[in-house]
């Protein structure tokens, strides 16, 4: 393998970075409307090196596939960078919209900072962290990053799967317009039984199919039964036992019994879920700072680590500079004490997402318990040292914000490094790339969430923001009280014997918090997935490579449309 800091074969060129670029904010802007609908988003990597080989072959006749591993570095900074903001920025427009004599809206420079401070550290903080991760440890095999490496080797093959994602995007799209701004077909149906009130029906959404068919049929039935199990089996519970629930009921209010009972017993199985996945992942929280087993020796499915990441001396300054960068400058709402904590935090959680990723994958990262871990020990750390009110609660916030942005950004990272280290990339390059992206979405993600939040409300039916209500809730439940702990304590029983019966957790408790017609199209899409895997083996696999990538385009085309519409709605 040659020297990657030598060869001459195109890598970080001015094409790369500003299709990198476009698909950053193209994805980071579609994940953060999906975020903010369902709670969940979806993994940008593969889709970005797929349309990265259909613009760079056959639009634009080049032919390297390290600059198109490049674009697909940068373009999926975007969507890590979104989940990590909409998980919890959007708890400052609440409080805003909810007590604007206590809450100021937040700026939309605040809101790009904190983004990009949180962006900053998670890329800085995986440099030093490659070698013993990505290269010399064996035992991590980085999933998404072989995907793509996979996917890039394939050439011309993986190229033509272009046509894909541009399909789905194209119809998801269509449907919006029509559903959302046309209004000729309702975005919602209600199954008419009147047993239920119409309380259950399902939502069209070609993103939620999509969202479905990428999780597979076994966590889309975890999500549909969570659902089930609260708006079937819990409802009726509380319609029989609570006077203030009956009464709802008989007025067909049944939107306001999941908003003031069923919600909180999510919350409470959610915020169980993620300690509870911090618990099974401990063993490989300890292991992430264990010396690395193996060294790179040159097999199958490992590279001669021939390239140079950025100095050392320089990654340490700018970390210093990045951490007084967030307690000096008054726009991003911490102190010196917050300024510590994010650097603990970080550090920490930038570790664990890398080893994590590199173990499970993505999708399987518990960046939602590390975020409430650390809500809670800096909201605590916060009421004990005075910082209380509105202010205490903004900065835990903030805190929050940082470290949950710091570990997607590091996992996403460090699956693209993994990806690089397959194909003889140049670190200190595809660093340099994703600092790019991550500064160019951060621009973007404040923008974004501003104009979700003037067109349609965080917290409404629209984008109910779902991660950032519960933030919300444990930060007010931490410094005021005046929480349902009743709800919340039934939601953690429920949470703690799925533990118990090693159900996964956050499946089932995100589906008793969402409104049941996001998670029944969700479960329509991953019986769809499993209709497809059942045919034959060489097809079934064809089959659901073309439909993941047809579903990320289903993803993609109803988060921008959605933007579109919110500008439209504005005007």
């Amino acid at each position: 393998m040659k020297d990657t800091d030598s060869h001459k074969e195109k890598e970080l060129t001015i094409t790369a970075i500003v299709l990198g670029v476009l698909l950053a904010v193209v994805f980071g802007a579609a994940n953060a409307y999906l975020g903010l609908r369902v709670g969940l988003t979806v993994s940008a990597s593969v889709p970005a090196a797929v349309i990265s080989m259909g613009v760079l072959r056959f639009v634009l006749r080049r032919d390297s596939i390290l600059e198109n591993n490049m674009v697909q570095t940068i373009g999926s900074a975007g969507e890590s960078l979104a989940a990590g903001a909409i998980f919890t920025l959007p708890a400052l427009y609440l409080w805003a919209g909810e007590r604007p004599a206590e809450f100021a809206v937040p700026e939309l420079l605040s809101v790009t900072l904190i983004a990009l401070a949180g962006g900053t550290l998670g890329v800085l903080l995986m440099v030093p962290l490659r070698r013993p991760l990505i290269v010399a440890d064996k035992t991590l095999t980085y999933p998404e990053g072989l995907a793509c490496a996979d996917v890039l080797r394939a050439g011309e093959a993986g190229a033509k799967h272009a046509k894909n994602v541009f399909a789905g995007l194209s119809v998801a799209a269509a449907v919006k317009f029509v559903t959302g701004w046309l209004k000729w077909i309702p975005e919602t149906f209600l199954w008419p039984v009147k047993l239920l009130r119409g309380a259950v029906g399902f939502d069209v959404s070609p993103a939620l199919l999509g969202v479905g068919y990428i999780v597979g049929p076994k966590i889309s039935a975890f999500l549909f039964g969570g659902a089930m199990l609260g708006w079937m089996v819990l409802m009726p519970i509380l319609v029989a036992t609570v006077p203030e629930a009956a009464s709802l009921w008989d007025a067909g209010s049944v939107k306001d019994i999941w908003r003031n009972y069923v919600r909180y017993v999510g919350a409470g199985a959610i915020a169980v879920g993620g300690f509870v996945s911090l618990v099974r992942s401990l063993p490989t929280f300890l292991h992430a700072f264990k010396p690395p087993r193996g060294a790179p020796d040159g097999k199958v499915g490992a590279v001669r680590d021939g390239g140079r990441d950025l100095p050392m001396k320089t990654v340490i300054g700018c970390l210093a500079c990045v951490v007084v960068f967030i307690w000096l400058v008054p726009a991003v709402p911490v102190s010196i004490l917050g300024a510590i904590l994010i650097a603990l935090f970080g550090f920490f959680f930038a570790a664990v997402s890398a080893r994590m990723v590199g173990l499970v994958g993505s999708s399987n990262n518990p960046i939602s318990g590390m975020t409430i871990a650390t809500l809670v020990v800096s909201t605590l750390v916060l009421k004990e040292t005075g910082s209380v009110g509105a202010a205490g609660m903004v900065a835990a916030i903030a805190i929050g914000s940082v470290v949950c942005i710091v570990a997607a950004i590091a996992g996403d990272t460090a699956q693209d490094l993994k990806t690089g280290n397959l194909l003889g990339a140049t670190p200190w390059k595809q660093q340099v790339g994703e600092l790019v992206g991550v500064t160019v979405s951060a621009l973007a993600i404040g923008g974004v969430l501003v104009l979700l939040h003037k067109a349609w409300g965080f917290g409404s039916d629209a984008i109910s923001a779902p991660q950032a209500m519960l933030m919300k809730g444990i930060v007010e439940g931490i410094m005021e009280g005046g929480l349902p702990w009743n709800l919340i304590g039934i939601g953690a029983a429920i949470a703690a014997v799925l533990a118990l019966l090693r159900a996964p957790v956050m499946p089932v408790a995100i589906g008793m918090y969402l409104p049941v017609g996001l998670s029944v199209t969700m479960f329509a899409g991953g019986l769809l997935r499993w209709a497809v895997s059942r045919r034959p083996s060489d097809d079934a696999s064809k089959a659901e490579d073309v439909g993941t990538l047809f579903s990320a385009g289903l993803v993609a085309g109803e988060g921008l449309c959605g933007i579109i519409l919110a500008i439209l709605a504005l005007i």
